[in-house]
């Protein structure tokens, strides 16, 4: 290895790594932010589940943050070696653009590798215990789902609003749950108060209803209402109805191939947008794990183009391009093109970066 590969590697690898713990920070923070009112005040979860979501969520952020940290620190580094006349110094000694950029497909390489790895068995691992974090903090106490500042909408089919509570029951209750297909019509249910009891081990929660009416309609169609002084008929599963089917995103690929294989009856206008949807999620994975392989070769030459002089600079062109790829890459998942569309972003850094060498080695 040469003084060279060193030199360039250390400024890259440095600069790659103080990137990934910023923005990895502030994506995390972001996360946290966002759901951090229904985790505490609505849910009263402890600051340990706060914890074990920010631990979950940094696997997730790592895929974007590592590709836009290495593109920064490339684009930098390159950026500063031009400006101070690095660059030319080394072509005096004799060394091509080419052989000057190989410490920096080394570390896109082996980076990609580490992204491969963080797409194909961390991140799906990851995301599926986010999304079951709010529902084992509601599962630990369901009455949760009743708070009068919570969001009612963790309900199957039903829409409930509460006044207020006091200690161990709600005041002024309404629940409203529209006709399903099968069922003679809408229920609506009002009470003066409320006491949820919960069955831990049915994993189920009733409501003890205090002066209660309740509007219904009968099978033959006729409207009804009962009124009753005590009534305990509402009973909620819990463990199924916030147990939702798991996202693409957060299933395995291994999981993806078994859910094409076997995929749920459905009408096949209904069916192939969620299979096309399911494939893409599959080959965006292989596809963004090698963005940094990708945007090296982009990043590279257009570090010495600009000869900037400040970092501020470098960090806004990083943050564009770093964009730019990730866009394209969802939009064209979703395009309906097909799941190979999603190496477009790729093949398209690959073309621009020779074209952008081959115009770098006269400058």
């Amino acid at each position: 290895m040469r003084i060279s590969d060193r030199y360039i590697g250390r400024q890259v690898l440095s600069g790659t790594v103080f990137a990934i713990v910023l923005l990895s920070v502030l994506l995390v923070l972001g996360n946290l932010f966002q759901r951090i009112r229904p985790l505490l005040v609505e849910l009263g979860a402890p600051l340990s589940l706060l914890g074990e979501f920010a631990l979950n969520v940094l696997p997730v952020s790592l895929i974007f943050t590592v590709p836009w940290a290495f593109l920064s620190a490339v684009l930098l580094v390159f950026g500063r070696l031009s400006s101070d006349n690095e660059l030319t110094a080394f072509r005096v000694a004799g060394m091509s653009l080419y052989r000057l950029a190989v410490p920096v497909f080394a570390i896109g390489l082996a980076l990609s590798a580490g992204c491969l790895w963080l797409n194909l068995q961390v991140a799906p691992k990851a995301k599926k215990r986010v999304e079951s974090i709010v529902t084992s903090a509601i599962i630990k106490d369901p009455r949760t789902l009743l708070n009068p500042v919570a969001d009612q909408n963790r309900l199957k089919d039903i829409k409930v609003f509460v006044e207020r509570d006091e200690g161990d029951e709600l005041v002024n209750f309404h629940l409203f749950k529209p006709r399903a297909e099968g069922e003679s019509g809408d229920v609506y249910v009002h009470a003066e108060r409320v006491e949820p009891i919960v069955d831990e081990d049915k994993q189920q929660f009733r409501l003890r209803l205090t002066n209660a009416t309740i509007d219904a309609t009968r099978d033959d169609g006729e409207p009804m209402t009962l009124f009753a002084g005590q009534l305990e008929p509402l009973v909620f599963d819990y463990s199924e109805d916030l147990r939702k089917m798991p996202k693409a995103s957060s299933m395995s690929n291994a999981e993806i191939a078994r859910f094409i294989a076997s995929p749920p009856e459905m009408p096949p206008q209904v069916l192939e947008p969620i299979l096309d949807q399911v494939r893409a999620v599959a080959m965006r994975r292989y596809a963004s794990s090698f963005a940094c392989l990708a945007l090296a070769f982009v990043a590279v030459p257009l570090g010495i183009k600009a000869r900037r002089r400040d970092s501020a600079s470098g960090l806004i062109l990083s943050l564009a391009i770093g964009a730019g790829y990730f866009v394209a890459s969802e939009f064209l998942g979703d395009s309906g093109l097909g799941p190979h569309a999603v190496w477009i972003p790729n093949l398209a850094c690959l073309v621009l970066g020779i074209i952008l060498f081959r115009r770098a080695r006269f400058r």
